[in-house]
């Protein structure tokens, strides 16, 4: 909501999620635009573009910005309907998965949000047709104006497409799919070197001890970070110890080569790293946390550089046998774009 007598052309961020459940945490947004995810179709736009609900920016409020169509709004926002039905929108997953939940964010949409929305998926090797089957996973919801809604479900089939109701019209700021991305291992040659800690591969961040700067989760995302936004980085350490993260592979592996990747960061790339690792079964993540101070040493120490990709082989690579969790350490602190994992898949 505007701020009252903001100046034209204020910048007005949204206000912080309140109670944000585990789901929203703990899985990767498959709706992420970094990852391809693309509106393929809706019913109207007038007001503001449905594409942008897809930003990986938090949404805000620009006092006094308008364009031809009326007030400019970070969000998807359709006209008012004047001849009964509703407004829809249908999304091409940037990565197909397990839905574990949703959040549909109405942040600044505060007489023009829609009282109500609901979500169909469907699973297809191509853009959804007229024949498509859709399959309802969330029911008629009630919606707020300037608010987060967290929806869990509970449902293990995969999903490539959904398709976004509101009831009747109205603005969406945000619509981010929580979830694990879906990889066929039984398609995967036992024998290639797999990078399992890629986030397409269901790789995932399960903790990490500080990100002041940076996004954790980027650290497993495809490609070389674009700038030193695009990657993990803590605040400067002034106490002893040292900055760690700890990746859950997407399938236990024997690891055989490692990618440090310090891209962008120059004055304040780690001085070293290590990694250690284990083969982790029923623990949670907060119990992994504490595990993970005692696992065996995968890669020892190894000084880094500036804005360069390190990789690390059998000299380094100490034979540990399959793991499934991996934990980055960077001594003392700073900050590292990429962390890749290859390995030859255990049984």
């Amino acid at each position: 909501m505007a701020a009252p007598n903001a100046p034209v052309g204020t910048i007005i961020n949204a206000r912080p999620a309140e109670s944000v459940p585990e789901f929203a945490t703990r899985y990767t947004n498959l709706a992420h635009e970094d990852f391809g995810a693309k509106v393929l179709f809706c019913t109207d736009e007038w007001f503001a573009a449905a594409s942008r609900m897809l930003q990986a920016s938090e949404p805000v409020f620009i006092v006094g910005k308008f364009d031809d169509h009326g007030k400019w709004m970070d969000g998807w926002e359709t006209r008012r309907r004047r001849n009964g039905g509703h407004d829809f929108a249908i999304v091409k997953l940037g990565l197909p998965g397990v839905i574990k939940g949703f959040d549909i964010e109405t942040s600044h949409f505060t007489g023009n949000f829609p009282p109500a929305a609901s979500i169909e998926a469907c699973y297809s090797e191509t853009d959804p047709t007229e024949d498509t089957v859709w399959t309802e996973v969330v029911a008629t919801t009630s919606l707020n104006g300037d608010s987060h809604h967290f929806i869990e479900i509970s449902d293990e089939r995969p999903w490539t497409h959904l398709r976004l109701h509101i009831y009747p019209d109205g603005g969406v700021a945000r619509f981010r799919v929580y979830g694990l991305p879906k990889c066929d291992w039984d398609k995967k040659d036992a024998n290639e070197l797999i990078e399992v800690s890629a986030l397409e591969n269901g790789g995932r961040v399960v903790a990490f001890n500080n990100a002041h700067f940076g996004v954790p989760f980027r650290l497993i995302m495809p490609g070389r970070g674009v700038n030193m936004g695009d990657g993990w980085e803590t605040r400067r350490r002034r106490e002893p110890g040292n900055d760690w993260c700890i990746v859950e592979l997407g399938h236990a592996a024997t690891v055989e080569k490692i990618e440090v990747d310090t891209a962008h960061f120059k004055g304040n790339y780690p001085d070293r790293v290590s990694i250690q690792a284990a083969y982790v079964t029923n623990s949670t993540d907060q119990s992994i946390v504490t595990q993970a101070m005692f696992w065996d040493t995968l890669l020892p120490e190894q000084k880094t550089e500036m804005d360069k990709q390190h990789y690390y082989g059998a000299e380094q690579i100490r034979d540990i046998g399959p793991v499934t969790h991996v934990r980055l350490n960077i001594f003392p602190d700073g900050g590292v774009s990429r962390l890749r994992i290859w390995g030859k898949l255990a049984k």
